[in-house]
């Protein structure tokens, strides 16, 4: 085979494979947490003289009486389809809120998509594969096996290159939306506040802001009862 088949018929393999490695292999151990050692430098005596008093600015953190910033306690989770480029929605939804309700914790992660179209995904790249491999090198596997070549193995070999893309760029679209579930929920203390599953849209801003703040103002959530 030339270079160019060995590209096509290596590459999806390499992707395959790392797939295949990606589901089984176990989650990356968390960062340990570093501590910085400070160095105290003797401090110099200025002159009581020239001394000027600078008054810093007091920072206006929203509190609720008797227990600290208001979002102190709550914890809002945002669950949301990574392969669906949702990143970023809910990271600018993550930081209005940090902004908002100080204190607050915003757990982010992935909402997969349910389990049969998670297990069709890793059956693409293995029909990938096999076609690939059968257009660019079906003269040899076909004799071998003793099997006459089907009709669609000679069509697809009449134009062998823009079969093996065609197979490749579908295969990626087929297996990207079997990966992705359209999600995009919000929970605040363990309660489901918004749910794009349900009703098709994202939430805005102010929307997210004012239904948090509800639940966060009502003593039944702050209090956890």
């Amino acid at each position: 085979m030339d270079r160019t088949q060995i590209l096509l018929v290596g590459l999806p393999i390499f992707l395959f494979f790392s797939d295949v490695f990606n589901l089984f292999s176990p989650p990356p151990p968390s960062k340990p947490t570093t501590h910085h050692h400070h160095h105290h430098h003797p401090s110099i005596q200025p002159n009581p003289q020239t001394t000027t008093h600078i008054q810093e600015p007091v920072l206006d953190v929203p509190t609720q009486s008797g227990i600290g910033p208001i979002g102190v306690g709550n914890t809002v989770n945002i669950d949301f389809c990574t392969s669906c480029s949702y990143k970023g929605n809910a990271v600018t939804v993550k930081n209005m809120l940090e902004a908002e309700f100080p204190g607050i914790n915003v757990v982010l992660a992935n909402y997969p998509a349910p389990l049969p179209k998670r297990l069709l995904s890793k059956v693409v790249p293995v029909v990938q594969l096999g076609l690939i491999i059968t257009i660019s090198a079906g003269e040899q596997i076909f004799p071998r096996l003793g099997i006459t070549p089907p009709p669609w193995y000679y069509s697809l070999r009449a134009n062998r290159f823009g079969s093996m893309a065609s197979i490749w760029l579908l295969g990626n679209f087929l297996q990207s939306f079997l990966q992705s579930s359209g999600a995009f929920e919000v929970y605040c203390n363990g309660d489901l506040i918004f749910s794009k599953l349900q009703q098709k849209r994202f939430p805005g801003e102010i929307e997210l802001r004012d239904i948090v703040s509800r639940r966060i103002a009502n003593p039944r959530y702050v209090k956890g009862i």
